[in-house]
């Protein structure tokens, strides 16, 4: 009798145990540095992954106590392991293509070496025939050299060919033409500036083949479409890029059905690498209202949104792309500001720089258009992306953003604001107050021929000691996020992470770029990790899945060559990523990771 209670009792322990016992990790990490981005930005030893989600995260006697006979276990041997990488603002389709196509790098050119570039992709595409257009891409039209040199049509007519030719700027908001281009883009001296859009023209009042923002659309809409083959080669390429960055997550910040058929292919096929978010454009120059231009985002929405998030990645189509203004810089001057960009009154030798005859365009979505449009949008749930380049840009968004909040739909919606590359100091404390994220490019807070040559002078001491305000909106209360704006830049993260904590250029850059952008700090290095983790997950509504590693959350992290903490400042931009894991999948794995 007493045997028998015993076994019993053995019995009902052993089966109580094995209920009690959670199951075995599939992956542990272990002996390492796991900066957790979590809300106390904790710092531990080790973590453990089952079924695509974080189950521990501890020391390393507490992970260990969840191996089994199958599961995986890493030695980080001290490494740093942390939140992937969410990118809150990129066009991965264009930087994918880009990397398809004719290409001048990003580089600083003279115009010979601008032509001979150029010459030379021509002579490499010797089947295409003179119908066939030439795309040239990654321009740095402000890095031309000397500072201040102008392109035109004649520039690009004394290449040996007859073909049309565009070359794209990198920042996306000017193109230049040939004389080809120019005719079969049926620009005359007669043709009028679109809505929101510059044709440049000389002295003479004759195009130069130079187009501005929507001005570009004569060009681009005879550009043939990529096929389905060269979109989804794209994707591929764009994924490929991502992950060896680091990046989990991205948003596509102005997307196309074309995009969202090739990213739904890949996800299809298993093939997708990184948690999609698209956004797509409202515009209303050419006859839509706020509620046509919603009803047809809800049309795409329908197609391609993919439903809650889940373990795998997958995508989502829940943001509206609005464009407020251009870009700020020389020589486009397509931001809007709210004082007048200076002009040299003076010489060269003895520069007068006095507030010009302009301040800018008119912004792009007029006050009443904007209101609407926000309204239609927070009705629908979809959360609105806003270019804003210039200060009055910024305000006139935030204005309308203000109204919204009054709404009971417009209190819920999360505005993002892109670029925001000068913000008037009044504005600073609105962004908190408005619970409005600033999505910043962090690699643009540099000395660089896009801000020292083409900024400068233009806004005179005071503005520019403000340009690329990162440091004063966070200081302001600001909830920051990272965006690399990629291609515009080249996707190299870890680059713009040093920018954000330095405001220094590369090494490199040569003696007139040493020295920091103007008399504002950078930011601390946890807020600059912060804005390309758990803050961009918060403008995707994403912030309770992923962005930082807790208990429950999808296992999106990274494995780094080198302790973004411990390292000197300029030693960031060299971090590695050795490891990309996406929902408890290894994506990437780099050379010497084990």
């Amino acid at each position: 009798m007493i045997k028998f209670s015993l076994s019993a009792a053995l019995a009902l322990c052993f089966s109580t145990y094995a209920q009690a016992a959670p199951a075995p990790a599939d992956t542990i990490y272990r002996n390492g540095y796991v900066y957790t981005v979590d809300a106390k930005d904790s710092v531990q030893q080790a973590l453990a992954v089952r079924a695509g989600r974080i189950v521990y995260v501890g020391d390393d006697a507490g992970a260990q106590a969840l191996a089994g006979k199958k599961t995986r276990v890493i030695d980080l041997q001290g490494r740093m392991l942390m939140p992937g990488l969410i990118d809150g603002h990129m066009h991965p389709q264009s930087g994918g293509s880009r990397l398809l196509n004719c290409s001048l790098d990003y580089e600083n050119l003279t115009v010979p070496q601008f032509q001979a570039r150029i010459q030379a992709c021509l002579d490499k595409d010797k089947k295409s025939d003179s119908k066939r257009w030439l795309v040239v891409v990654n321009w740095f039209q402000q890095g031309m050299l000397p500072e201040g040199v102008e392109t035109s049509a004649a520039t690009l007519d004394a290449l040996k060919t007859e073909r049309p030719i565009i070359v794209r700027s990198s920042f996306g908001h000017s193109s230049q033409l040939n004389s080809r281009g120019i005719a079969l883009a049926g620009i005359k001296a007669d043709t009028p500036d679109p809505a929101g859009g510059k044709i440049v023209r000389d002295a003479q009042g004759q195009a130069t083949g130079l187009l501005e923002d929507a001005a570009q659309d004569a060009a681009m809409n005879l550009l043939p479409a990529l096929t389905v083959a060269e979109n989804l080669a794209a994707s591929k390429a764009a994924l490929a890029a991502m992950r060896k960055q680091g990046i989990t997550t991205f948003l596509d910040a102005y997307t196309d059905p074309e995009t969202m058929t090739a990213f739904s292919t890949l996800q299809k096929q298993g093939k997708l690498t990184a948690r999609g978010h698209f956004a797509v454009l409202i515009d209303l120059d050419k006859g839509a209202t706020p509620k046509s231009a919603v009803a047809e985002l809800l049309k795409q929405q329908k197609q391609f949104d993919q439903g809650p998030t889940r373990v795998a990645p997958s995508m989502q189509v829940r943001h509206a792309k609005l464009f407020m203004d251009g870009v700020i810089s020389a020589p486009a001057f397509t931001g809007a500001m709210l004082e007048p960009y200076l002009v040299n009154q003076g010489t060269a030798q003895q520069p007068n720089w006095q507030p010009g005859p302009h301040n800018g365009p008119a912004n792009y979505f007029s006050p009443e258009a904007l209101t609407a449009t926000l309204n239609e949008l927070a009705a629908a749930r979809i959360d609105p992306h806003v270019h804003v380049d210039g200060d009055r840009a910024v305000r006139a968004t935030l204005d309308a953003i203000a109204a919204l909040r009054a709404t009971p739909a417009g209190a819920l919606v999360r505005p993002a604001l892109a670029h925001d590359e000068i913000v008037a100091p009044a504005d600073y404390a609105r962004f908190a107050q408005l619970d409005v994220t600033p999505v910043l490019s962090l690699q643009w807070g540099k000395p660089a021929p896009d801000t020292v040559g083409a900024l400068k002078d233009y806004m005179g001491p005071q503005r520019y000691a403000i340009v690329e305000p990162q440091s004063l909106l966070l200081d302001a209360g600001a909830r920051i996020a990272y965006g690399s704006d990629w291609p515009v830049d080249p996707l190299d993260i870890w680059f713009a992470l040093k920018v954000g904590v330095t405001r220094t250029a590369a090494p490199d850059a040569g003696k007139e770029y040493a020295g920091t952008l103007g008399p504002q700090p950078g930011m601390p290095r946890a807020a600059v990790l912060r804005a390309a983790t758990i803050n961009a997950a918060y403008t995707l509504r994403q912030e309770a899945l992923t962005g930082s590693l807790e208990v429950g959350k999808l296992a999106d992290m990274i494995v780094l060559d080198r302790n973004f903490f411990r390292i000197e400042a300029e030693d960031i931009a060299n971090i590695r990523v050795l490891q990309t894991m996406v929902g408890g999948k290894i994506v990437y794995q780099a050379d010497g990771m084990h």
